[in-house]
């Protein structure tokens, strides 16, 4: 054999060698590569926590996590839906809206129904969440809006909104720091009093303080005071277009707030306030009381740690009927049905909704975990939000909605008593026919 085809000979293994070595690094790669998570959100306070948080799974498991911050939340809305338009939703996000904007993502195929994953082994994913929190991702069979049954997300906090007082301005009214008012009446007397030390033209503390230029709360308050007078069904009738908003009830509804004006108990100008500066009128002890979410811990945390004060529930107009609460999850995070890594995606959201990344995450930014187990130990304030969740209800879990222009008539009418435009009987006539009118659209 001569020396040229020796050499030939092992050039041509050599090469062989390498080939198959290489093939053979491609195959261990591919086998061993683990996927990347992207999550969005628009969540700017729980961002450090969600960082370490990605940090500590991938070193557990080798998968990276990244979440992408996008606010404040108009814009996060705005690119989550050109996302969806243009196919590029991340493996994790989150749908702000209401109900029917999260069915319509369902219906369009974006969200995976979490169903089996949460009654998988005798439902031990589900049964970890507060029941009222999973409700608000669930659609129910014969929903109205037309949704395939099932559970398409996962809570990752809950909230509850509730009314706050300034333990420290309640000694100086004389009342009990330990004994906030349980009745209406009680609570209207407050306001006197509110009155009665602010004579002379000097403002010495404000009443209550609340962001009602925004509406929504509003509309949180009125639908309270609606359910522990009328109750649920008679409610959810109004909205069915069953009973008319000029009922009794409704008039009762809206007369509360003429009387809370009345007695001095709102804060002068409370119909344009935004939350951001009632929550620091609130912080600097500048008012006794104010209507706001279990959220804002955080926020008085940061603006005023040294802040005495306690949460009470709305004071009750009547016996009959509970006060119900608005509550249920906080922020949920949805699966990309589309994504490559969606088997990925569900074992990170049930990492993230495990009972210690729970109470990391609600020490980090004081918040209600989603997870009950987290909430043994919570501080004394956060449990006073969290204890009251079984009165939570949200119109996200009524499986039906009010016309959008009905809701803003209602709210608006309601400023408009505050004010002294109109009287509750004028505001109760002025959203009937805006519901009337809206209902006549629909059968057409």
């Amino acid at each position: 054999m001569s020396v040229r085809r020796l050499i030939f000979g092992f050039i041509c293994l050599s090469t062989i060698y390498y080939l198959l070595s290489t093939m053979a690094g491609c195959s261990s790669q591919k086998t061993t590569s683990k996927p990347v998570i992207k999550v969005w959100h628009w969540m700017t306070d729980r961002e450090p926590a969600f960082q370490k948080l990605a940090e500590q799974y991938e070193q557990q498991s080798g998968v990276k996590v990244e979440f992408e911050l996008y606010a404040p939340s108009d814009a996060y809305t705005q690119k989550v839906r050109a996302a969806a338009q243009g196919a590029t939703l991340p493996d994790l996000f989150g749908v702000l809206g209401e109900k029917r904007d999260f069915a319509s993502f369902i219906k369009a195929g974006f969200i995976l129904d979490l169903t089996p994953y949460m009654e998988a082994n005798n439902g031990a994913w589900k049964n970890v969440f507060f029941a009222k929190a999973l409700a608000v991702n669930e659609f129910y069979a014969g929903n109205s809006y037309n949704a395939p049954p099932g559970i398409y997300g996962a809570p990752i906090d809950v909230m509850t909104i509730q009314m706050l007082y300034n333990k420290d301005l309640f000694k100086q009214l004389g009342l009990n720091p330990d004994n906030p008012p349980a009745t209406f009446q009680e609570f209207l007397d407050i306001g006197k009093k509110i009155s009665a030390i602010n004579r002379g033209g000097q403002i010495v503390m404000q009443g209550l303080v609340s962001g009602w230029g925004e509406m929504w709360l509003i509309d949180c308050l009125a639908n309270n005071y609606a359910f522990n007078i009328m109750g649920k069904d008679k409610v959810l009738a109004t909205i069915k277009g069953e009973v008319p908003y000029t009922d009794q009830d409704w008039v009762r509804v809206f007369k509360l707030f003429q009387e809370m004006q009345d007695s001095g108990v709102l804060y002068n100008g409370i119909v344009t306030m935004i939350n951001k500066t009632a929550e620091q009128l609130f912080a600097n002890g500048r008012a006794v009381f104010a209507f706001n979410g279990s959220w804002c811990v955080n926020v008085y945390k940061g603006m005023n740690p040294k802040l005495n004060y306690g949460v009470m529930l709305p004071p009750k107009v009547y016996k009959g009927y509970p006060m119900s609460i608005w509550g249920g999850a906080g922020s949920s995070f949805m699966i990309n049905a589309s994504s490559k890594n969606k088997e990925e995606a569900v074992k990170f959201l049930q990492w993230l909704t495990a009972r210690d990344q729970q109470a990391y995450l609600s020490e980090a930014t004081q918040n209600l975990p989603a997870n009950k187990e987290s909430a043994a130990k919570l501080p004394e304030v956060l449990r006073n939000f969290a204890d009251v969740m079984d009165l939570s209800t949200h119109p996200s879990v009524w499986g039906i909605s009010e016309f959008s222009p009905v809701i803003e008539a209602f709210d608006k009418g309601i400023q408009s008593i505050i004010i002294g435009e109109k009287t509750p009987e004028q505001v109760a006539q002025d959203v009937q026919k805006v519901k009337e009118r809206q209902l006549s659209k629909r059968r057409k």
